[in-house]
């Protein structure tokens, strides 16, 4: 019917035979179609000599506008929409602001800056990849401190940037992005919640808006039939403002590869990405989350600026201050099934990829861990768990209150007038004999951590990591692994038994409570090893002297070390230094500058091999 009603409005004068044609249907069926429709009032018929003429009347024009704006109305989609985890991100900070001799990004804001706190959001949401495009002053952000040996960073400069638009600069960034990304604008101060609750949403392409804020830079947002609409900065060209984005966007590879079709035939280079995303939305359904409670600013100009280190940096900082207590006092009194007004105080105790918290409840104090998003991928929380209330038997480890072994939230109780050890706390003569029976203690336990940490395997996978990025090796990097390879015949010989070790025995993984008891701490590794491992690493992550190796070798043997026993902890340093060495290539392969890292595991690695062999030939002799 409709379509045979939009033939008619075109040409009055067209034929049965032709709308048949047209329309791929038989002639009895448009005689009957047209029949119906003269009957029901959507045409009118003019006979001219032998020839009948079709003319749509007022009620066929109705229809024909309302199912034109239904089709309309109508988008595709271009994938099956459901949730997707993003770990791609891509930042525009190529534009200049006169205003400021910097760039954005970089401007201090209470002791950060917006580029800072934005890339430390994405990572800690498992955020792996971040792509930050480059233009005003981009040596200034290419060597920032804050950015500096982030693997997850990368750079691509927009050379152009003064005679393009943010379009050309998100464009850029497509040799880099292989997945679904978030946008981020540089000039962007959001609370995190917003940020991961756009992450979390289910929509693959979402835009944040929030409500109109006045600031006279808006992008509003016109949403009709609970779909994007309209984007425009021109209040005039909107029948109703129902937000303004905030310059964050959530978008699907999908639309992405859309949007650059759009943009390779643009004539206007100016053009930003927020009017190409809205092309792309006449025909794919665009999502949308509106926040309008969030705490927010954009920083165009030095007024811009002082208000938000003035005022909402600070209702910021405050806020999200309550939402994490809130969050953490929910997960803490959800897992242990308890009132959580109970949990009287939370404090803050660091921590790299977990967070750590000393709590108080009802008067008791415990230790809390959160794990860092994305700390799942490579870390057996099972096996962790199981480890970790192995060794709290033996009193090696604190009592644990809670493990879950799906989320990795552990509480354990807070280890009382704790001191973390550190590499000089640990040299001290009373820890070094401590912390030699604490290891004596778990090596001759006889427990099982089921779990094995093989070296060698480890070494194989570190190098096909290293074998599929851009890493140099060092020159005689075959040599040492020549040699390396001769040791694991003779080792492998010797057929060590296996023992339950900790595996990474940094001083900071010990944990003194008063001044007769030592803890060791932070199972994550845990694994069957040959129990000279344990000693091997501490002695070298401890960087002890001669003298302090001595000490602790003498303590945790009970006396002096043979010829094999000699030779066998002299092949775990080899050992330990050699994979630590790959791993640092490895971590140089992935994006991190760890390469002078690896390189003094590697030159140290060399240097033990020379004692090995000073060693083999007295006892030849």
């Amino acid at each position: 019917m409709f379509d045979i009603l939009a033939e008619i409005s075109r040409n009055p004068e067209i034929t049965q035979r032709t709308l048949a044609k047209i329309c791929k249907i038989s002639i009895g069926k448009v005689n009957y179609t047209i029949n119906k429709l003269i009957e029901e009032n959507f045409i009118e018929t003019k006979k001219t000599g032998s020839t009948i003429h079709y003319f749509v009347s007022e009620k066929g024009k109705d229809y024909l506008i309302k199912e034109l704006e239904k089709l309309q109305e109508t988008k595709v989609s271009l994938y099956k929409n459901e949730y997707k985890p993003i770990t791609q991100a891509v930042i525009l900070a190529a534009g200049e602001r006169k205003s400021f001799d910097r760039p954005i990004g970089l401007l201090d804001i209470h002791g950060t800056t917006l580029l800072e706190r934005t890339v430390n959001i994405l990572e800690e949401n498992g955020i792996e990849k971040i792509v930050i495009v480059t233009g005003y002053l981009k040596e200034m952000l290419e060597q920032s401190e804050v950015l500096k040996g982030k693997g997850t960073v990368s750079f691509v400069e927009n050379t152009r940037y003064l005679w393009t638009g943010s379009m050309a600069s998100l464009a850029l960034a497509s040799d880099y992005i292989t997945d679904d990304f978030i946008l981020i604008e540089d000039d962007i101060l959001i609370e995190q919640a917003a940020i991961e609750e756009l992450l979390e949403t289910g929509e693959r392409d979402c835009i944040l808006m929030t409500k109109e804020s006045g600031s006279g830079d808006e992008a509003f947002v016109e949403i009709r039939n609970d779909q994007i609409y309209q984007i425009s900065k021109d209040i005039h060209r909107l029948n109703r403002i129902d937000g303004e984005m905030v310059g964050i966007t959530k978008i699907s590879c999908e639309v992405y590869q859309e949007m650059l079709n759009i943009f390779k035939d643009n004539q206007n280079p100016y053009i930003n990405y927020e009017y190409t995303l809205l092309d792309v939305g006449r025909t794919v359904n665009l999502g949308f989350l509106k926040l309008p409670n969030i705490i927010w600013a954009e920083v165009d100009n030095y007024a811009d600026y002082f208000k938000v280190v003035d005022k909402i940096f600070p209702l910021l900082k405050v806020k999200e201050e309550e939402i994490k207590v809130n969050e953490i006092k929910e997960t803490i009194s959800n897992a242990l099934q308890i009132d959580k007004d109970l949990i009287t105080t939370i404090q803050s105790l660091g921590g790299l990829t977990n967070r750590n918290y000393k709590i108080t409840i009802d008067g008791k104090d415990y230790a809390v861990r959160f794990p860092g998003k994305g700390t799942e991928k490579f870390l057996n929380r099972s096996t962790e768990k199981l480890i970790s209330e192995t060794v709290s038997e033996l009193g090696i480890n604190p009592p644990i209150l809670f493990f879950d072994e799906h989320t990795g939230l552990k509480i354990v109780e807070y280890i009382p007038e704790a001191e973390t050890l550190n590499p000089k706390t640990g040299k001290r003569e009373e820890n070094l004999i401590m912390i030699a029976d604490i290891f004596r203690k778990l090596h001759d336990s006889g427990v099982d951590f089921k779990d094995r940490f093989d070296v060698f395997e480890k070494i194989t996978e570190y190098e096909d990591v290293i074998a599929s990025g851009n890493v140099t090796l060092p020159e005689d990097y075959s040599d040492l692994k020549e040699q390396v390879l001769e040791l694991e015949n003779q080792y492998l010989s010797m057929n060590v038994p296996l023992s339950p070790c900790h595996i990474d025995p940094l001083s900071e993984n010990f944990v003194k409570s008063g001044a007769n008891k030592m803890y060791l701490i932070d199972w994550e590794y845990g694994g069957m090893n040959d129990a000279f491992w344990d000693i091997a690493a501490f002695i070298i992550e401890s960087e002890l002297s001669p003298a302090e190796e001595r000490l602790f070798v003498l303590q945790y043997f009970n006396g002096e070390m043979d010829t094999i026993t000699a030779k066998r902890l002299l092949m775990n340093k080899i050992f330990v230094d050699f994979l630590w060495t790959l791993w640092g290539l490895m971590k140089v392969a992935t994006g991190y500058d760890f390469y002078s890292y690896a390189m003094g595991r590697f030159n140290r690695t060399k240097g033990f091999v020379k004692e090995y062999q000073l060693l083999e030939q007295k006892a030849n002799v």
